[in-house]
């Protein structure tokens, strides 16, 4: 018996018959011979074997790619040549590639010990990934696959606010008392919490037995309100002030990308850092430079639900002296860094808010002097307080949009001034570059080259 596709002519009486044959690798053929055969060659054992499994039965089985020709002698002095074409059992392969990409155009030839896939796919990736299938059921691939002309990426525009609100309130309250000789005594009673603004000199006299003597002192506290009162040679600096701040940054950066693309920016600067190196250059310093500032780093894509899917990474940092770090003669400031991470899917004109960023600080610093600050009522005159509230709040507020470019007779859009750029000077009137009035009733001066009519 043949296998199917199989089909084997003998021309009986012949002396010489020759038919073309095609097996798949690997698989077996059974030859019914008309006469009783003699004996059987084949050019290419390799590829196809060849063996007489009795008097009228040849059995042919593929064992590599390739061409090969088998010889049949019959006893009674016909040959016939079996020219046998061993090729890939491509049946698996088309089903795979049917089933895995129901939606392309994908064909499969094979030649010798290669195959080749062509057709039309809609991506360069499908095609990788076509041939990466076949090679596990090839030995070698060959990737003629067209890809179809891809319409043009969409353009997502993300419009981000950033807001960031400051407040900043402190109070302090102290008294410093100052005795230029009342009770003939000299001296001062301060609790010593609040730095000076700068020196000054007060003097007053003693009253007593040596009197005319004048006392001297100088004063590095004197604060917000000051009394002296020369008769009583007593003197009061207080300190009662508050104070409140209000500090707002916005920033509105607008960021246009193509559909999956990663798109970022930076508003802000670079500050420089000390390095030391190792090695053969041990001890050496270096600078390297480090970024602050306002930066946003977002990847969206458009999903087949007509939403925009996208990463966005917003990040806030701003130089912070306070927490610097003294090395070696170089002072490295830190950074105070606010940063969020998100993954969300938004409709197109939707919009986000990232907010509760808040950081909210209170320092109270108390200083009083011991035994005199708990008297009643006159206690308060023995104390000093200086009380500091900050908080911050950071808001940020994202909203993606598909743009669309400009046709060529659209308009183009300006950026919007708050007024004109360099508007011309106009020279003041009566100036030598300001033309002259002519007087009411006056007739024009002629143009030049025209002619005047003759007086009479």
């Amino acid at each position: 018996m043949l296998a199917a596709g199989v089909v084997v002519a003998l021309v009986a009486g012949a002396q010489t018959a020759s038919e073309d044959l095609r097996i798949t690798i690997g698989k077996s053929v059974v030859l019914d011979y008309p006469t009783d055969i003699s004996r059987v060659s084949t050019s290419d054992p390799a590829i196809i074997d060849a063996v007489v499994v009795s008097t009228r039965e040849l059995m042919l089985h593929a064992k590599g790619h390739g061409v090969a020709t088998v010889v049949v002698w019959a006893k009674t002095g016909q040959r016939t040549f079996y020219n046998i074409s061993v090729e890939h059992n491509l049946e698996p392969i088309r089903k795979l590639l049917r089933d895995t990409f129901p939606n392309e155009d994908i064909q499969v030839q094979a030649a010798r010990d290669s195959v080749t896939i062509t057709g039309r796919v809609s991506s360069p990736g499908v095609g990788e990934r076509a041939a990466s299938l076949v090679a596990s059921l090839a030995k070698t691939v060959i990737n003629n696959l067209n890809v179809t002309a891809v319409a043009i990426d969409k353009q997502i525009m993300l419009r981000v606010k950033f807001a960031e609100l400051n407040r900043n309130t402190s109070q302090s309250f102290g008294v410093n008392l100052v005795s230029t000789g009342a009770l003939n005594t000299p001296g001062r009673i301060s609790t010593g919490q609040f730095a000076s603004p700068g020196p000054t000199e007060l003097s007053g006299s003693i009253p007593g037995r040596i009197e005319g003597t004048t006392s001297n002192f100088s004063i590095t506290d004197a604060l917000n309100i000051f009394a002296f009162r020369p008769d009583l040679n007593l003197s009061s600096f207080i300190r009662a002030l508050q104070t409140e701040g209000l500090l707002q940054i916005l920033a509105e950066p607008n960021l246009v990308t193509s559909n999956g693309k990663e798109a970022s920016f930076l508003v802000g600067g670079e500050f420089p850092v000390p390095v030391l190196q190792g090695g053969a250059n041990s001890g050496a310093v270096t600078i390297q430079f480090r970024e602050f500032g306002i930066r946003l780093t977002f990847n969206p894509q458009v999903t087949d639900h007509n939403t925009i899917k996208m990463y966005v990474r917003p990040e806030v940092s701003t130089i912070d002296l306070a927490n610097a770090v003294s090395l070696g003669g170089f002072t490295i400031p830190a950074l105070a860094t606010r940063r969020m991470e998100t993954n969300i899917e938004l409709g197109e004109g939707q919009s986000f808010v990232i907010a509760g960023l808040v950081d909210d600080r209170t320092t109270d610093t108390m200083a009083k002097i011991p035994g005199l600050s708990s008297i009643p009522i006159l206690g308060v005159l023995f104390k000093s307080r200086a009380e500091a509230k900050a908080r911050t709040e950071l808001l940020v507020m994202v909203t993606p949009e598909v743009v669309h470019p400009l046709n060529p007779a659209d308009p183009k859009p300006l950026p919007l001034m708050p007024k004109p750029f360099l508007v011309p000077l106009k020279p003041p009137s009566g100036s030598p570059a300001a033309p002259a009035k002519a007087p009411k009733g006056a007739a024009a001066a002629p143009a030049a080259g025209s002619k005047t009519p003759a007086s009479k």
